[in-house]
């Protein structure tokens, strides 16, 4: 098998892996903001003798804020390769936002509406404070939509993943215009159509 570089063939290295997902990105607008490549090897324990080689890329668009990003986390271990999309949105204050089961629960629906049906597309909604003397309604908060690559998706090659990521960035755009995402684009960066 090639390793998926532009034609058929399973991707069998990190390399294609983030050309696939950089093709997929950049060809919808979101320009190459950051790049990291990280190995690690284990010498104790569960995973002795295994190495990883990973990769994070971060996105931006011109016409968003600075606060909405997509980030790709990419994995190559001598288990196969791995990897996802996420949607990162730094939220208002804790204190500007309804409650995190409502807010999770309109956030849930606004994802199975936006995101391709049959991928896992975990959502984390974390909050933090600067200082534990810090008033919690000012924790900031951050929203994260992840769409996570299946492995059909790397057996395929190169441009399935780069289609793959261009449909996964299109739906992150459309799910940045639906109304339950408002409470979080206070400068009303990702635009909205009261969907």
């Amino acid at each position: 098998m090639s390793e998926g570089t532009d034609g058929p063939g399973a991707i069998l290295t990190l390399e294609p892996f983030i050309e696939g997902v950089r093709d997929g990105a950049e060809g919808s607008g979101w320009r190459l903001s950051g790049l990291q490549k990280t190995t690690s090897h284990e010498f104790e324990g569960r995973w002795a003798g295994e190495s990883t080689r990973s990769a994070y890329l971060f996105f931006h668009r011109a016409d968003l804020p600075d606060e909405i990003s997509v980030e790709a986390f990419l994995d190559e271990t001598s288990r196969g390769l791995r990897g996802n999309l996420s949607l990162v949105v730094e939220g208002p204050e804790l204190g500007e936002l309804p409650s995190f089961p409502e807010l999770l629960r309109h956030l849930s629906t606004a994802v199975r509406a936006s995101l391709p049906e049959g991928y896992r597309t975990p959502i984390t909604l974390r909050a933090g404070l600067d200082d534990a003397e810090s008033p919690s309604g000012s924790a900031e908060v951050q929203l994260r939509v992840k769409l996570r690559f299946p492995r059909t998706a790397m057996e395929a090659g190169r441009s399935a993943v780069s289609a793959l990521t261009s449909a996964t960035v299109a739906a992150f755009e459309t799910l940045l215009a639906r109304s339950e995402l408002h409470a979080f684009l206070s400068d009303g960066g990702g635009g909205g159509d009261g969907r």
